[in-house]
């Protein structure tokens, strides 16, 4: 990196002809987790600008539900192409906010990509079904229309991935979206929101004002959205306490939620296990992005006959992973937001240790100003399954434990809440299928010799476990954009209502 932080933070911003200023006094600080340094100062909204938001956008929304699907579609296209100009810049900006490797950084910007090019093909299946009737001489069928007001939540971990799997599946639907992105990564909003204004400008004016817009601020702005019962649906990406905040507030107005939540997830390695595959999926689940993935593997169980293969040789590739700046180095491990994360994961590591776990590394890593917070990824042994192993600690944290008994370790493994994704390694078809059962995992991802972290946009995608749903993404995810109705025609002539009793007019 040949140029400091903040001025490579300002040209790429200018790349996307931001106007805003990032240099605003007394504003909100954007903090680079790569060296713990202010890259920018921006204006906030208030709740006063939220509800003017929210009113533009049910604005938007008369009109924009009137559109056809396809001709909604075509924005979408429009969007993905000018994603693919974008893609390096964007990836960028994913790297200064969130500590990402450029890969990673990269990589979000692809399934931004992905789900646009899926939700362009899903613009013409806004399917109903026809359904079978009691009544002779009726149809009745199914017809979707579009829902309202999408209010989006994000979380700094992927700065812009989950606004864009509910924003192209929104306004493919009919919706309007309003973005309020977590305070750490603001300056990837409003980058992203510049790349959609500039198929806006290719697409014309059928798009409404309002379509889209971002708010950057505080819990106020993120409460006024949540409680506004002018906002259809909140779609919100971050932890079980939040999401336990936001579930019952628009419940209580009777809104409809998607809460994509954290993971404590989980991953069994059996006696069959193709143990070398195994290591790689592991070892990158739990170290990849430093630990800061919703889909991070945080508890392995393994079967005690293969304990002492596999254990000695992930503590081998903890030990050996690299730890550095993503901006100039290839490690695969950079740096965790900021400090209070990095006192997360002593605090946890510390507990750990007092019931009887054998930690092996976690310690703090000197890379560039004291201001960054980098630390080698942590390996705890653990007798059994308790303390912070059933909480979710957002850091490289990896507890391992035994086991001896099948159906055992699957009950482990489903006793905690935040479980999202899950992965078992095995050979075995019996072990495969009674994982992938009905009694098997309780996760919404349940993988067979993969890891845990990475989703494809085609699989919808959330927290099933934890909430019961939430699914963001692919598949049927598409009808929570929606609302439903049955219909039912009538084509028949003075057909009897009822055995014996004819009503004539006349």
């Amino acid at each position: 990196m040949t140029e400091d932080l903040s001025t490579l933070t300002a040209r790429t911003m200018d790349a996307f002809g931001v106007t805003a200023p990032l240099d605003v006094a007394g504003g909100m600080t954007v903090v680079s987790p790569v060296t713990g340094e202010a890259v920018a100062s921006l204006a906030t909204h208030s709740a006063a600008d939220t509800e003017a938001a929210i009113a533009l956008a049910n604005i938007a929304f008369r009109a924009w539900r009137l559109v056809p699907g396809p001709r909604r579609g075509e924005l979408v296209r429009l969007f993905a192409e000018e994603l693919r100009k974008s893609k390096e810049d964007l990836g960028r900006m994913v790297s200064i906010e969130a500590g990402k490797s450029p890969s990673e950084g990269l990589g979000e910007v692809q399934e931004m990509i992905d789900i646009c090019d899926f939700a362009v093909g899903l613009s013409r299946q806004l399917y109903g079904l026809t359904i079978a009737t009691e009544r002779p001489g009726h149809r009745m069928m199914e017809t979707w229309h579009p829902l309202g007001v999408v209010g989006i939540v994000t979380a700094f971990n992927f700065p812009c991935a989950p606004w864009c799997w509910n924003a192209a599946l929104a306004l493919v639907c009919g919706d309007p979206v309003i973005w309020k992105p977590s305070e750490k990564t603001p300056l990837t909003a409003l980058a992203c929101q510049a790349v959609f204004d500039r198929a806006v400008a290719r697409f014309g004016a059928d798009a409404p004002d309002g379509l889209s817009q971002v708010l950057v601020g505080g819990p106020d702005v993120g409460a006024a959205l949540v409680e506004s019962d002018k906002v259809a649906l909140i779609s919100a990406t971050g932890s079980t306490r939040m999401g336990r905040i936001v579930g019952p507030k628009v419940a209580a107005r009777f809104g409809k939620c998607i809460l994509e939540l954290g993971g404590n997830n989980a991953g069994i390695v059996c006696p069959s296990a193709d143990l070398d595959m195994a290591l790689r999926a592991i070892a990158f689940g739990a170290m990849g992005t430093a630990g800061q993935r919703c889909t991070t593997m945080r508890r392995l169980f393994v079967h005690d006959s293969i304990y002492d293969q596999l254990v000695p040789a992930l503590k081998n590739a903890y030990a050996s992973v690299s730890v550095g700046n993503p901006l100039e180095s290839q490690a695969l491990v950079g740096p965790l937001i900021d400090a209070a994360a990095f006192a997360s994961m002593q605090d946890a590591l510390t507990e750990a240790a007092g019931l009887g776990g054998t930690v092996h590394g976690g310690e703090r890593v000197s890379v560039g100003p004291d201001t960054a917070f980098y630390a080698k990824p942590a390996l705890v042994e653990m007798p059994k399954q308790c303390g912070p192993v059933k909480r979710e600690t957002f850091a490289p944290i990896l507890y391992v434990m035994k086991y001896s008994d099948f159906d055992e370790v699957l009950e482990l493994h489903n006793d905690v809440g935040g479980g999202l994704s899950s992965s078992i390694f095995t050979t075995d078809l019996r072990e495969m299928e009674v994982f992938l059962s009905a009694r098997g995992s309780g996760c919404g991802i349940a993988n067979v010799n993969i890891g845990t972290s990475g989703a494809e946009i085609g699989g919808a995608f959330g927290g099933e476990k934890e909430t019961g749903g939430g699914r963001e993404s692919g598949s049927d995810a598409w009808r929570a954009y929606m609302r439903r109705a049955t219909n039912t025609i009538n084509y028949s002539k003075n057909l009897p209502l009822a055995q014996g009793v004819v009503f004539d007019i006349g």
